[in-house]
C-alpha cells in the first residue's frame, strides 16, 4: 500500500444531540475531526499508511485528539506539541428546509502559530507517495500559510504527488485573500479538488449557469473551467463534487473529472441521498476515496466512482470520520445500494 501524508488543524467538535437548535441544547456529543485529519483516517481505513501532521497543545485535549487518530490506526509520530490551545467548532445539525450551521472558535490555535521550525519535512516525506492538504489550512492564519507553503516544496523537492481540496471558508477569510495565496499555492498542486463554489470563491472560476439548489447542473461549464484551470495550473486533474442541496436532509450527489493529459471529461453516477445524518467531512471522504483510488492503480473514472460512493456513505455516518470499509464502498460503487441488513 502507498505512503500517504496529510497536514492541517485537527479540531475538538461539539454538536447539538440529534437535530437540536444550540439554544435548545444542554449538553453536546464530542468527537475530533478536521479536512485533513479526515482525509488521512479514510486512507488508513482502507489500508494506506497515512500519517497526519499538525500542532497541538500539550495538554489533555491535545493528548485526546492524538489518541482519536491513533485509535483510527493514523500515524501521529510528526504531531508537534506546543501553543495556546486545541481549535473547537460547534455544530448545529439542520434538518429538512432549515441547514446545519457552524460556529468556530479556533483563534490562536496551536496550529495558526505553527512554523516550518516545528517539523523536520525532510524526514516526513522521506519515501511519501501523496500530499494532501485543503484550502482551510492557510486561511487558519498568515502563519499557516507561510508553513503550508514550506511543507509544499519539501514535497515537491521529495518528488510527492500533491493534491488540494480548494475548501473555501468565508467564516475564515474574503474571497479575495483566499484568491491571493491560493493561486500563489497552485503551482505545487497535481490534483485539484473542490466544488462550484470554491472553484468561484478561491480561483476565481465560475461553471456555467449551475445552480444548486435547484438541481440545475451546467456540466459543459464544469468542462469548459476545468480546461481553463489547467491551462493555468497545469493540474494533470481537476475534480469538482456535485451537490444538489434539496435541503438540508435530501442531497443528489455526483461527481465529475478532467484529465489534463487525455482532455477526457467525466461525470459520475449520482446518489439521491435521504436522510442524511451528518455532511460533514462528506467532501473529505470524497477526497480521500478519489486519492485511494488513484493510489490503487485504477483508471481515473473508477477512482472518482469510489470517491462518490465513499462520500455517499459518509452522510450516513455521525461524527467527522468516515468509518466504512473498502469492501463497503465497493459494494455501492458496483451498485449495492439496497442497505439490506448484512447477516
Amino acid at each position: 500500500m502507498a505512503k500517504v501524508v496529510t497536514m492541517g488543524e485537527i479540531m475538538l467538535r461539539l454538536s447539538t444531540p440529534g437535530n437540536e437548535k444550540f439554544i435548545q441544547a444542554d449538553e453536546f456529543d464530542v468527537c475530533y475531526g478536521g479536512g485533513e485529519a479526515n482525509v488521512a483516517v479514510s486512507l488508513a481505513n482502507y489500508g494506506h499508511d497515512a500519517e497526519f501532521v499538525t500542532k497541538v497543545p500539550k495538554n489533555p485535549i491535545g493528548e485526546c485528539a492524538v489518541a482519536a487518530l491513533r485509535k483510527m490506526n493514523v500515524g501521529t509520530g510528526h504531531i508537534a506539541l506546543g501553543g495556546e490551545r486545541l481549535g473547537i467548532y460547534f455544530l448545529e445539525t439542520g434538518s429538512a428546509m432549515r441547514a446545519s450551521n457552524v460556529v468556530y472558535d479556533r483563534a490562536h490555535s496551536s496550529i495558526s502559530a505553527a512554523v516550518a521550525a516545528d517539523f523536520d519535512f525532510d524526514e516526513i516525506f522521506k519515501g511519501v507517495d501523496w500530499f494532501h492538504f485543503t484550502g482551510i489550512t492557510p486561511a487558519v492564519s498568515d502563519a499557516a500559510a507561510k508553513l503550508t507553503e514550506e511543507a509544499l516544496k519539501a514535497a515537491k523537492k521529495a518528488g510527492v504527488k500533491v493534491s488540494c481540496d480548494l475548501n473555501f471558508r468565508k467564516k475564515l477569510w474574503s474571497s479575495e485573500k483566499a484568491q491571493r495565496v491560493m493561486t500563489n499555492l497552485m503551482q505545487y498542486v497535481d490534483v485539484c479538488i473542490g466544488n462550484e463554489e470554491d472553484a468561484e470563491k478561491v480561483l476565481g472560476f465560475k461553471p456555467g449557469n449551475t445552480d444548486v439548489t435547484s438541481g440545475d447542473l451546467e456540466l459543459s461549464g464544469y468542462q469548459d473551467i476545468f480546461k481553463q484551470m489547467v491551462e493555468k495550473f497545469n493540474f494533470e486533474y481537476v475534480i469538482s463534487s456535485l451537490r444538489v442541496s434539496h435541503s438540508a436532509s435530501d442531497n443528489g450527489w455526483s461527481a465529475c473529472i478532467y484529465k489534463r493529459d487525455t482532455k477526457e471529461f467525466y461525470h459520475s453516477r449520482e446518489y439521491h441521498i435521504t436522510p442524511i445524518v451528518d455532511r460533514v467531512g462528506g467532501g473529505d471522504s470524497f477526497a480521500a476515496g478519489v486519492i485511494c483510488g488513484m493510489l490503487d492503480g485504477k483508471d481515473f473514472k473508477e477512482a472518482l466512482e469510489f470517491g462518490v460512493a465513499a462520500s455517499a456513505l459518509k452522510h450516513t455516518i455521525p461524527g467527522d470520520f468516515n468509518l466504512v470499509s473498502r469492501a463497503d464502498v465497493e459494494n455501492l460503487a458496483g451498485g449495492d445500494g439496497s442497505g439490506r441488513v448484512q447477516r
